[in-house]
């Protein structure tokens, strides 16, 4: 969010967002999880406005749509209407871009800028966003507020040893960037360029020892700056190097290992455990 150099992968499970036009002007939405089971279902009449009795979902669904008519006022200005479906191919827990890929995906729809939809309703850098419409893994940095996107090569010849660990909670990104924000960072110029140089070496480095230098030198950095403890902290015996990922304290963690990272982290009763290859497109 201040300009620091990101590399960003794009995973290989998403969601879509299927239209299809109907002659009601309303909008019948459906969302299905990852198992085909409707979780959210619901009619949305026009003039869409925003009712305090609406539940949370449905309040952040109208805000989106209002934003959309704000930059395209043509949208939702026909006669017809529209059945819309979206399908998750994670379990909405994993928080692994729920939100970013249906801002993406309506954004498409809608014929109006992802960075702006997103900034105008639920905030952040828009890396996530990135992803959500790369086949490669990039480069992403705001430059004077604007996101700048450069794809990159990032296969590394240690792939094998590195696993994603879902630590069985979903961390709520905006209430992490709002906390972001209210902190004072003192030297947030040199943090940015710290930053920024990690991810640079991220791309260069051949062996996985020195890419867990680079996992602990950015944890470290990042723990000083949200005054939070480092990951490792909570898994002291492991035998890797761990990494905090998206908003700290939820949602997936990085790590370096071996045939033995699964049972490791399955014994202390985390499941989810991914491969590189698994999770990465």
């Amino acid at each position: 969010m201040d300009g620091a150099l990101a590399l960003a992968v794009p995973t290989k499970k998403g969601q879509d967002l299927i239209v299809k036009e109907i002659s009601e002007h309303k909008v019948f939405w459906k969302s299905y999880d990852e198992n085909g089971k409707v979780w959210l279902e619901r009619t949305f009449h026009f003039p869409i406005t925003i009712r305090k009795s609406d539940p949370k979902i449905i309040q952040t669904l109208k805000h989106i749509f209002l934003q959309i008519r704000q930059l395209n006022p043509e949208f939702f200005n026909g006669s017809q209407g529209y059945e819309v479906a979206t399908h998750l191919e994670f379990p909405r827990k994993w928080g692994l871009g729920s939100s970013s890929t249906l801002i993406y995906n309506l954004a498409i729809w809608a014929n109006v800028n992802p960075y702006e939809l997103l900034a105008n309703t639920m905030g952040g850098s828009g890396y996530d966003l990135a992803c959500a419409g790369s086949n490669t893994p990039l480069y992403y940095q705001l430059q004077h507020q604007k996101p700048v996107v450069t794809p990159v090569h990032f296969s590394p010849a240690f792939a094998d040893q590195l696993f994603f660990i879902h630590l069985n909670q979903k961390q709520r990104s905006s209430r992490e960037i709002n906390r972001y924000k209210s902190l004072t960072v003192t030297d947030k110029k040199e943090v940015v360029h710290l930053v920024s140089e990690i991810s640079e070496l991220m791309l260069k480095v051949n062996c996985i020892d020195d890419f867990a230098l680079l996992m602990n030198e950015h944890e470290k950095l990042l723990a000083g700056v949200l005054k939070r403890n480092p990951i490792q902290t909570h898994f002291k015996d492991y035998f890797g190097q761990l990494k905090s990922l998206g908003a700290w304290g939820g949602d997936f963690i990085l790590a370096t290992g071996n045939v033995d990272t699964p049972e490791y982290f399955k014994r202390k009763g985390f499941e989810t455990v991914l491969s590189f290859r698994e999770m990465v497109l």
